[in-house]
């Protein structure tokens, strides 16, 4: 009953995973096009999914535990591997892009969104943890330990407010030009004539 439980949990994970999963395998697929880093960082993605769906269907089948574990471990090591070289790579092309600009004589562009993605998927990563002890603490707490409908909306509240702290932040860290008009999606407007 246990492997039944943890597979389903395993497919569902995978499935969810889709929202990442897709668009690095578009990435892996366009090939030269993409940065070296970027392909590495979709390969580490792909990796870690193909693990999870591996693990699912271990569970399914396997009798013990150990051919999961062994699965896991296994995924997990590949999808660290390939995400510190996607980090190595990165750093080396951002370094090889900042001395092509210095011989330029021209300021380099801006790269990337900046630190608000990196914050915000921490936060929302924290929330998701602290959901997670909370509906352990529950679970554990037992059938007496309160009334069932707090054990539902508790996850569901805090995974709200971090949700909710996760865009205050991104909303306030955005940087705006004094005199631009932009889009509520926070883009600059088009008028005619450079107005």
């Amino acid at each position: 009953m246990a492997h039944a439980v943890a597979a389903l949990g395993a497919g569902a994970l995978t499935a969810a995973g889709c929202v990442w999963y897709v668009p690095a395998l578009a990435d892996l697929r366009a090939g030269a096009d993409r940065p070296d880093s970027r392909r590495f960082a979709a390969a580490a993605c792909v990796t870690g999914w193909a693990g999870t769906a591996v693990l699912a269907l271990l569970l399914l089948v396997a009798e013990g535990w150990w051919a999961p574990g062994v699965a896991a471990v296994v995924g997990a090591t590949a999808t660290a591997a390939l995400r510190l070289d996607a980090a190595v790579l990165r750093r080396r092309e951002v370094r090889e892009t900042a001395r092509q600009w210095a011989r330029l004589g021209g300021p380099a562009p801006a790269a990337g969104p900046g630190r608000t993605r990196h914050v915000v998927a921490a936060v929302v990563g924290c929330g998701l943890a602290v959901a997670v002890a909370v509906t352990a603490l529950h679970v554990l707490a037992g059938p007496g330990g309160g009334p069932g409908w707090l054990a539902a909306a508790a996850p569901v509240a805090v995974m709200a407010v971090f949700l909710l702290a996760a865009a205050t932040y991104a909303r306030s860290g955005r940087e705006t030009v004094p005199g631009r008009r932009t889009t509520p999606n926070g883009r600059p407007s088009r008028t005619r004539h450079g107005r």
